[in-house]
């Protein structure tokens, strides 16, 4: 009697079970389908619900090659990489944007339309990246290219890879070691199967509790780079991922991206202008990148309460930024002059020209920052729909009695900086017979 009994609760567990997995991987579907299928390059299959019942799953046909058919591919007109590289940006989305993220990217699964467009299938093995750890995810990349390991093995609190009682004092040399012998030049020329390698030797070594969600991530960006590399033996994943991290960088407001952004842009008390057109250059090239949010949120930032330090940094940089576009301009105009002119003005010698306080490097130095700003207001104008009146919220930021103080400070140290460089030209001008007696 038992045996009957424990056979029909089997085959109901079974049932259920079954019903369960089917319209569970179409409510999965229809989820993944709402939060990605917005982009034009993704396609995410329709479920038809008045024809799945608790044993079948019904959805839209896809016209496809699997992805690893690189040569069926390009037959079509199609690159695979162009594909690979859409894959990976809906990745970043999925694990770093909304934290749900299909979990079994494998090539059966990935299928090239014929129109181009990428096609997710196979819901079944779907799984979430924590909020904590999507923005502790971009901070650890961050930190990365700053080479801060005290700051990366803090990364993993946040990851939920230790618990709060474990030293990290003892991981830092061991990050150390690693990293500095892999990176031989940048972050983004790393394989992810060396960073993937490499920690995982490290994670080894120390009390490391690695979450399933974390397991999942590295098969999914494993899986991708597999293709990728199938295709282009130099493809990068990190070089491809870094418009949407750039992206995410200069234009989310939340205030754990907003400090990583500080600390990428801040070294020492000085601001390095390479390090903001460089991500400017990157955020770029991702398609959903604004230059109004990438500027007002710095803004606020700038000007709230806990921004006092934060203002006295951009206090010195703004004073050193606006005499290099000044004085930098003054020596453009002087070398653009005819020599008669620039002889007059120079009192006779012509390769002294105006500002005989600044040395060689200082003007050079002077230069080459006010070509980086130059540039960098280039690359704002330059964004897909810029228009002027995107800087209307950040004018009225700037009305706020805190902006109007900042300005007065950044003034004040302008004119400070150019009487004192005024005052030394005129201690170190030729008196007047010597200048009579050249002519």
């Amino acid at each position: 009697m038992l045996l009957p009994l424990l056979m029909n609760s089997l085959a109901e567990f079974f049932r259920s079970s079954t019903m369960y997995r089917s319209m569970q991987e179409g409510q999965n579907a229809r989820r993944f389908k709402k939060l990605y299928a917005d982009k034009q390059d993704v396609l995410v299959p329709d479920i038809y619900w008045d024809y799945t019942s608790g044993k079948v799953l019904t959805m839209e046909w896809v016209n496809g090659v699997k992805l690893s058919e690189q040569a069926a591919i390009e037959s079509q007109g199609l690159k695979v990489l162009d594909l690979v590289n859409a894959g990976i940006q809906c990745s970043l989305r999925q694990l770093l944007e909304y934290g749900y993220f299909h979990a079994d990217p494998h090539p059966g699964n990935l299928l090239a339309t014929p129109d181009g467009k990428l096609a997710f299938l196979d819901f079944g093995m779907m799984s979430e990246t924590p909020e904590e750890a999507r923005f502790a995810i971009i901070g650890h990349v961050v930190h990365l290219v700053n080479r801060d390991y005290e700051a990366m093995a803090r990364d993993y609190y946040a990851l939920d890879f230790l618990s709060p009682d474990v030293d990290v004092a003892p991981i830092v040399p061991a990050l150390q070691n690693f990293f500095d012998d892999a990176l031989t030049s940048t972050v983004s020329e790393l394989n992810f199967k060396t960073i993937v390698d490499g920690l995982g030797a490290v994670l080894y070594q120390y009390p490391f509790n690695v979450p399933a969600y974390y397991a999942l991530i590295l098969r999914s960006l494993t899986v991708l780079e597999g293709l990728a590399l199938y295709a282009d033996p130099n493809f990068k994943v990190l070089a491809a991922s870094y418009p949407y991290f750039a992206k995410r960088l200069l234009t989310d407001p939340n205030p754990y991206l907003r400090d990583a952004l500080i600390e990428l842009l801040f070294k020492d008390g000085r601001f390095r202008w390479n390090r903001l057109e460089n991500l400017l250059v990157q955020g770029r090239k991702d398609r959903d990148f604004s230059a109004k949010d990438a500027l007002q949120p710095v803004l606020k930032l700038l000007l709230g309460p806990e921004g006092e330090e934060l203002r006295s940094l951009v206090i010195k940089e703004a004073v050193r930024v606006t005499e290099s576009v000044v004085l930098g301009t003054v020596i453009e105009t002087y070398n653009s002059m005819p020599n008669l002119v620039r002889t007059l003005i120079s009192n006779g010698n012509v390769n002294e020209g105006p500002l005989l306080t600044l040395s060689a490097p200082e003007r050079e130095s002077m230069m080459e920052l006010r070509q980086q700003v130059l540039r960098i207001w280039a690359l704002l104008r330059s964004s897909n729909n810029f228009d002027p009146s995107i800087l209307q919220p950040i004018l009225q930021v700037l009305q706020e009695p805190e902006a109007r103080n900042l300005g007065g400070r950044v003034i004040g140290g302008i004119t400070q900086r150019l009487a004192a460089r005024l005052l030394q030209q005129l201690l170190r001008m030729p008196p007047t017979n010597a200048i009579s007696s050249t002519l």
